[in-house]
């Protein structure tokens, strides 16, 4: 019998374990995870940014949960060192039509507590980037870089090196929940564990973990894969740290960028495209469950059809090397085809509502003896610590925890 069972071993999943136990030393708390090592879908596939919170709405869980988890998880990764590096990045905007939402960019970060921000012109742009185009942009210093799977690594030590009575299994995936009277079981393919709480940071999985654990939602979740390319040799000298367009407001994801990479080297991406497998990393992986699953959600439908032009556009990203160069030429527009090679791919879990809404901010929800979180989407691997402090708070409220 262990008192809280945590489904999903990403940075999530190991945050909330490790902030339940140090509140309650004595709690046994096993963490379930069904690939062989954590961190293995989008904790581990991400970029490795630390978001500075200056995007999320004012007041919206994302923006707490960003600026106050990214203050922590610098404190944490200094204190435990997990590499890092605050090196801070430019948001540029390329053209007049972009200056506007540029500026509510700014005001949001300035709402949130972002500190240090500072707008500043075409000269400034090419001062802190030489290769760098923009007629204006923002400065964060303190956004930074870091080794996210690292970092759960480190969690995950640290729970079983301060609770001993606490567990991590890897290769354990649950399939099903059994409901007793004041606990429950779960099901996995290494035999059956009984908690008093259940606890869900499944990812891609969340909604499917939460519905076999009897939550009602009526969101589903929907993968998007993020395409990288690499920066050549030649091509990563024209990349000092990490630059970023201004998004798109109708969309939550950041456009292609440029991330120098914690353990060396610089990424540009990446895309989004709608993917016909929840963790198919390659361009042609199809399941059939995942699909049919997608594609018998109405809010599936209703969302391509809103945004078909978006979807093609970043298809042809997908397949044409030569698109995703002339998209990446919007920032640096000396880079040329041999500056950069294909590189890795992540997917994200999205959460869709049934009007084909993407469902921007994190949405955690308690169901009998059970919390689930089932979205969490960028910037939920800055915000890990915060999450894991928000959950705790459920927990204690929810399960009254003593």
């Amino acid at each position: 019998m262990y008192d809280i069972i945590v489904i999903g071993g990403g940075c999530v999943g190991l945050s909330t374990a490790y902030k339940l136990n140090m509140r309650y030393p004595n709690k046994k708390i096993l963490i379930l995870e069904k690939e062989e090592r954590l961190s293995a879908h989008q904790t581990g596939r991400n970029s490795g940014v630390i978001h500075s919170g200056i995007y999320y709405k004012p007041g919206s869980f994302k923006a707490k949960n960003c600026v106050d988890g990214r203050r922590e998880l610098v404190a944490f990764a200094k204190e435990h060192k997990v590499d890092h590096d605050i090196c801070g990045k430019l948001i540029v905007a390329t053209q007049e039509s972009e200056l506007a939402h540029m500026h509510k960019v700014f005001n949001n970060g300035l709402a949130n507590g972002v500190e240090g921000l500072e707008i500043i012109d075409a000269a400034k742009v090419r001062e802190i980037e030489p290769y760098a185009f923009g007629i204006g942009g923002i400065y964060v210093p303190c956004t930074g870089i870091i080794d996210y799977v690292g970092l759960t690594v480190r969690l995950g030590e640290l729970i079983t090196a301060k609770f001993p009575q606490s567990k991590i299994m890897l290769g354990t995936e649950a399939t099903a929940f059994q409901k007793g009277a004041s606990s429950t079981t779960v099901i996995t393919n290494k035999g059956n564990f009984e908690a008093k709480y259940v606890i869900t940071c499944a990812g891609l999985q969340s909604d499917r973990i939460a519905k076999k654990e009897g939550a009602k939602s009526d969101s589903a979740i929907v993968g998007f894969r993020g395409d990288y390319y690499d920066l050549s040799e030649k091509g990563m000298s024209k990349v000092k740290n990490l630059i970023y367009p201004v998004p798109n407001p109708q969309f939550p994801f950041l456009g292609v960028h440029f991330t120098r990479m914690i353990h060396g080297g610089v990424e540009c991406g990446p895309n989004a495209v709608f993917v016909f497998k929840r963790e198919g990393y390659n361009k042609t992986d199809f399941n059939f469950k995942d699909t049919a699953e997608a594609f018998g959600f109405k809010g599936t439908w209703k969302f391509f059809a809103k945004h078909w032009r978006f979807g093609l556009d970043e298809y042809r990203g997908a397949f044409s090397k030569a698109y995703f160069l002339k998209r990446l030429r919007t920032l640096i527009p000396s880079l040329e085809m041999d500056d950069i090679v294909p590189g890795r791919a992540g997917v994200r879990a999205m959460a869709l509502s049934p009007q084909g809404e993407m469902i921007d901010d994190f949405k955690i929800e308690g169901s009998g003896n059970a919390i689930h979180i089932l979205n969490a989407p960028s910037p939920a691997a800055t915000a890990c610590l915060a999450i894991g402090n928000t959950v705790a708070d459920m927990a204690v409220e929810r399960f009254n925890l003593s």
